[in-house]
């Protein structure tokens, strides 16, 4: 069935459609696109990912071209996903409000970057304000044709810095015959796992498509999109691809890119949050969808003007403020462990950690934690990661019986499993096994 047809169809039956979610799409396969409306209740619809990929005229993903590193892309529908429209006030998850900026009439944006301490449970660990030339040491210019689209160029010549912003420029370069060329960096030696990344930035206009996201230090995917503008200046997605079958779930919100905005992305084990302007605009909890390896920040601007989208009538720019980057303070160094092998029993040393940890929550005053259970590599894959999630609970349990003592309440414990990944050993000697038989709490 045209999915045209069926849009038509559900606008007769809702006019007060309110929500769309394409969740775990993979071309090729079949999903299901959710209605709900307020006065018709939820709806399923059946749908083949690739025949909505087939009407695409447009790439979704961007992936980074650095010479010998390549652009890859992915198609699907330019129909809506799931749109939010903001709220009139900041929302919160919990007590935590998230950083945006801190006001400064001297900023390119009228707002500088927040405090170290900005965000509950988390800690600065690198800003950067584009305030000279040699702002971009440490971060990669790319250069090279990209291969989303046949004609696309990235050119160092099209990252600037100046007057205190960062600025990805797209105009028709002489240098390589008039093609639309446009600029990428990345920190691609700034690899972390887990924390959250928060850029200040507009376009000049509708045209290029600009992407600010996470990418892996190894391999693809994962991919985390949290502001990808897919040629327009009045609508933005957040994209979280993942496992090699390439599924992605969507977010996507109406509103000014024109305009300054600081776009963000919590990263944790258990959940992504996106946020604008302090607000969180769209979250992802399904903690196997999350990525649980190094990745670093790219923020790149590009043109598929072969394929008759994303391609400029006039040249057009990505600027960029500011850049300003957390890590969770509570995390490895926190690890509740070695757990015995094949065992979730919590022995005297593992009981009294526990006691530190709720001890510090108070102290912090965090309300959001996520304990991530780990395993060795013996057994099977499945048996790691039940022995793992089951350890999770154990101490989630227990932790909050001390909260309680403390007379701590309200705090939310998630738990999850991973069985043997993120090995922090190796398990080639008894000792390394050890070490990666443990939970790890991870401020949400």
């Amino acid at each position: 069935m045209e999915i045209s047809s069926v849009m038509r169809s559900f606008r007769r039956m809702c006019s007060s459609l309110t929500n769309v979610q394409f969740s775990h799409v993979a071309r090729g396969t079949t999903f299901a696109i959710m209605f709900t409306s307020l006065f018709f209740g939820t709806f399923v619809l059946p749908v083949s990912a690739s025949t909505i990929g087939a009407r695409a005229s447009a790439p979704l993903s961007v992936h980074r071209s650095n010479d010998s590193t390549t652009t890859t892309s992915t198609t699907t529908s330019t129909t809506s996903t799931t749109t939010t429209t903001l709220p009139p006030a900041t929302t919160t998850i919990g007590n935590i409000q998230f950083p945006s900026g801190a006001v400064d009439a001297s900023e390119p944006s009228g707002e500088g970057p927040a405090s170290s301490t900005a965000l509950p449970g988390y800690s600065e660990s690198y800003v950067n304000d584009f305030a000279t030339k040699s702002s971009l040491v440490g971060w990669v210019s790319f250069q090279g044709p990209t291969n989303g689209d046949p004609g696309g160029q990235f050119a160092q010549s099209h990252v600037t810095v100046s007057g205190g912003l960062l600025q990805l420029n797209s105009w028709q370069d002489p240098a390589f015959g008039n093609a639309w060329a446009t600029g990428g960096v990345c920190q691609c030696d700034i690899n972390n796992t887990y924390g959250a990344y928060f850029v200040r930035s507009r376009v000049t206009g509708p045209g290029p498509t600009q992407v600010e996201m996470l990418m892996p230090e190894v391999g693809w995917p994962p991919e985390i999109d949290f502001n990808e503008t897919r040629q327009s200046d009045g609508n933005t997605i957040a994209t979280l691809h993942y496992t090699s079958a390439d599924l992605q779930i969507y977010r996507s919100l109406n509103i000014d890119l024109a305009q300054w905005h600081t776009w963000g992305v919590v990263w944790t084990p258990t959940s992504l949050t996106y946020t604008v302007d302090g607000q969180a605009w769209g979250i992802i909890d399904s903690a196997s969808e999350i990525p649980d390896q190094p990745m670093h920040l790219d923020i790149t601007q590009q043109t598929w003007c072969s394929s008759g989208f994303a391609c400029p009538t006039a040249p057009e720019s990505t600027q960029v403020d500011w850049v300003e980057e957390y890590k969770p303070t509570i995390g490895e160094s926190a690890a509740l462990g070695p757990f015995a092998p094949n065992s979730w029993a919590l022995t005297p040393v593992l009981k009294a950690k526990i006691v530190k940890l709720a001890v510090k929550i108070k102290v912090q005053g965090d309300n959001s934690v996520a304990l991530v259970g780990y395993n060795d590599d013996s057994g099977t894959a499945a048996k790691g990661i039940a022995i793992s999630r089951i350890r999770a609970r154990v101490v989630g349990r227990i932790l909050k019986q001390q909260l309680a003592v403390l007379g701590v309440t309200g705090v939310s414990i998630t738990t999850t499993g991973k069985g043997d990944a993120q090995s922090v050993a190796s398990n080639a000697t008894p000792k390394g096994r050890a070490r990666n038989r443990r939970v790890v709490p991870w401020i949400m």
